[in-house]
């Protein structure tokens, strides 16, 4: 397949007064074209910051890209000035942010915030804009959108926006659609109604998809793909039907047993003990390792070599690696 987006050995920093936070720590990935990638993981895992590094959007200072690269369509962004960032952003590449009660100006209409994407890029009429406006209106589910382009965001319920900044974000009909926790703010049926509009609109425009989400429950059913990211590392990737019937990793594990079901009891969860590490000064081996029930010594003092269970699957973790067992067998390394 024809990959339109590939990530290569990202790394993003932020300096703040207490010293250099390190929330991007050599990411690698790819999105093949009309593909569904959800990335997982709790919060401050560095999901939301990998998106924004893949549009530019990270605040220099105090974040800086420090290494690694980009490639969308062949073409290394990393590489790209902000006005050639500007002329992509929206029009090849467009993003939907985590809070759509935020997202949209309470000062413009709706119309003049859908219309305006087409008028900086797309060069057209009022007319021809207004038109393409109710047509994607009209594609996220939103009912008279002709009278609805005159409101105010303060007139729509929290589905109904977040219908409207997906509108916006595919209004000039990118080829990449970034998704940024899109459902956090919405009721359980909303946002199966959300996750069904992604699926549509996929299906008719055969746009490329970055779902991020804490959620391991909201990609099950849209999802192709799926990176688990931990600490600032993708430490498990594969198809949704190997992460989830074949996970390989403790904090993948961890991650599906927290998941409520309804053959579970609420008290019968089971949570992940403990907490993230501080990537103020992240740990020499498997950022996990304090928190996995299955840890070795060589966990805390070596990070895990990518093992490739499958052409599609791959973990970092020194339980699937034979290497360990020879590394553990010339060293002091316990069980």
């Amino acid at each position: 397949m024809e990959k339109i987006l590939e990530v290569k050995d990202l790394h993003v920093t932020f300096t703040t007064y207490g010293g250099s936070v390190q929330a991007v720590r050599g990411v690698n990935f790819y999105l093949n074209k009309g593909e569904t990638l959800a990335i997982v993981g709790e919060s401050g895992c560095g999901k939301s910051v990998t998106s924004n590094a893949i549009m530019r959007l990270i605040p220099n200072p105090p974040g800086k890209i420090t290494k690694g690269n980009i490639y969308f369509k062949g073409k290394d962004l990393i590489q790209f000035r902000e006005k050639q960032m500007r002329s992509i952003r929206g029009v090849d590449i467009s993003m939907i942010f985590q809070d759509p009660m935020t997202a949209l100006n309470p000062t413009l209409t709706i119309g003049t915030q859908l219309m305006e994407g087409l008028k900086e890029h797309k060069g057209i009429s009022g007319k021809e804009a207004k038109a393409k406006a109710i047509e994607m209106m009209e594609l996220v589910g939103i009912p008279s959108p002709e009278e609805r382009l005159k409101q105010y965001p303060h007139q729509f319920s929290g589905g109904m926006r977040q219908r409207i900044v997906i509108a916006i974000a595919l209004i000039c009909e990118p080829d990449l659609l970034i998704a940024d926790e899109p459902t956090t703010a919405l009721d359980v049926t909303i946002q199966a109604q959300i996750l069904e509009l992604f699926e549509k609109i996929q299906e008719k425009m055969g746009v490329s998809i970055i779902l991020i989400t804490h959620d391991l429950g909201v990609v099950a059913k849209i999802a192709d793909r799926i990176a688990v990211m931990y600490a600032g590392k993708i430490i498990e990737s594969g198809t949704k039907r190997e992460i989830f019937y074949q996970p390989q990793h403790p904090y993948t594990k961890g991650l599906l047993n927290s998941v409520p079901r309804l053959d579970i009891k609420e008290d019968q969860l089971t949570p992940i003990d403990g907490t993230p590490p501080d990537l103020f000064s992240p740990p020499q081996g498997c950022p996990f390792a304090a928190r996995c029930p299955f840890a070795m010594e060589v966990c805390d003092k070596v990070y895990p070599v990518q093992t490739e269970l499958t052409p599609s699957h791959n973990v970092d973790c020194w339980l699937q690696d034979e290497r360990a067992q020879q590394l553990l067998a010339e060293s002091s390394f316990q069980y």
